[in-house]
C-alpha cells in the first residue's frame, strides 16, 4: 500500500472541518469514560449488595 493510499483515509485536519467525524483519540477517550462511568456503577452497586464490605482482593482467600 502507497502512501497516497494511507493518506486518503481521515487526516488530523478532519476534526476541524464542520460536522466531521470525530477522530479516533476522541472515540477512544470517550468509551474510556463510559467504561469507567459503567464500572463505577457497577462497583457501587457491589457495595450496596455486601452490605458495604470491601470484597477481597484477587488472589487473597
Amino acid at each position: 500500500m502507497s502512501e497516497e493510499a494511507v493518506m486518503t483515509g481521515e487526516t488530523v485536519s478532519a476534526p476541524q472541518q464542520q460536522g466531521a467525524p470525530k477522530g479516533l483519540l476522541q472515540q477512544m477517550e470517550e468509551l474510556m469514560a463510559a467504561l469507567n462511568a459503567d464500572l463505577s456503577q457497577l462497583d457501587s452497586d457491589l457495595k450496596e449488595s455486601s452490605g458495604g464490605a470491601p470484597l477481597p482482593a484477587a488472589g487473597e482467600g
